[in-house]
């Protein structure tokens, strides 16, 4: 197959929408080569509008993985991930891959909130899926907080979350504070206020006890559950998911008993400091 340069002139891309606000499968690009400036920020644009897409029949390489997701910035070796040691892969690849399994347990989170300057977003490949079920479900962190009662809204919009992921670090040996940022935060580009806490990781509310930090959430968490802020998207041998992390939730299906899914991640970092803007 031809390394050439794929060109956003050259393409007829399809855009086919998943929900009105979030997802979009991307149609005629191929991963397997190298895109050019114009296409690559054609894809920003619109990771930035429908904040995560999907691309069909990419019958990709780790590396090929690897150098799409290095198109939109530097790679982050998440500190728990790595792969198998007995597979032959490139340095690059190998320290920055996180493999998936049935394993994992199932909560509405985003990635690396934990940290000061969480990542920018990540590329997702199946390797390994069951023949039914195993979807992933993406949800809209800035429709979800336009939707909220206006009093749910005035009680969150000055509170910050502190997302514990202390536990997990031990084990790996790194040593990072805790951190606290805004339930509600502005994207960074698109201005749009995200709701935006992770439930995987113990979240507790600053300056509230924690009865009152527990309630709050669980009535929060009522809200991200509502399907019409969703994006579910249905796995394919060679589908690839390119997401927002900025942007809001997502939440992978445990639907599918003890199958050996298996799904590589490789994180794309940012600068980017969760804020908030007041209006």
């Amino acid at each position: 197959m031809s390394s050439a340069v794929l060109e956003a002139s050259d393409l007829q891309l399809t855009i086919d929408r998943l929900n009105p606000t979030i997802g979009a499968e991307v149609g005629g690009v191929d991963l397997t080569r190298p895109l050019s400036a114009q296409l690559r920020e054609q894809l920003r644009e619109l990771l930035l509008k429908h904040k995560v897409l999907f691309f069909r029949d990419q019958d990709i390489t780790r590396d090929q993985q690897v150098a799409f997701a290095l198109n939109f910035g530097e790679l982050y070796a998440h500190p728990t991930g790595g792969v198998e040691t007995h597979r032959v892969v490139q340095p690059i690849a190998a320290e920055n891959i996180k493999k998936y399994t049935a394993s994992n347990e199932s909560h509405w989170h985003t990635d690396t909130s934990w940290r000061i300057d969480p990542s920018f977003g990540a590329v997702l490949r199946a390797v390994t899926i069951p023949e039914v079920g195993g979807d992933t479900i993406w949800a809209d962190g800035a429709a979800i907080y336009r939707g909220l009662p206006e009093d749910l809204k005035a009680r969150i919009d000055d509170l910050y979350v502190i997302h514990d992921y202390q536990d997990a670090l031990r084990r790996s040996g790194v040593k990072y504070p805790l951190v606290a940022h805004p339930i509600v935060r502005t994207h960074p580009e698109t201005g749009e206020d995200i709701f935006w806490v992770n439930f995987g990781l113990k979240p507790r509310i600053v300056d509230l006890d924690k009865a009152e930090s527990d309630a709050l959430l669980a009535r929060l968490y009522e809200e991200v559950k509502r399907p019409e802020y969703h994006a579910r998207f249905r796995w394919r041998k060679n589908s690839v998911a390119f997401w927002d992390n900025r942007a809001g939730l997502h939440f992978a299906v445990r639907d599918y008993g003890d199958f050996p899914r298996v799904m590589e991640r490789v994180l794309i970092a940012s600068d980017d400091i969760p804020y908030r803007v007041r209006r």
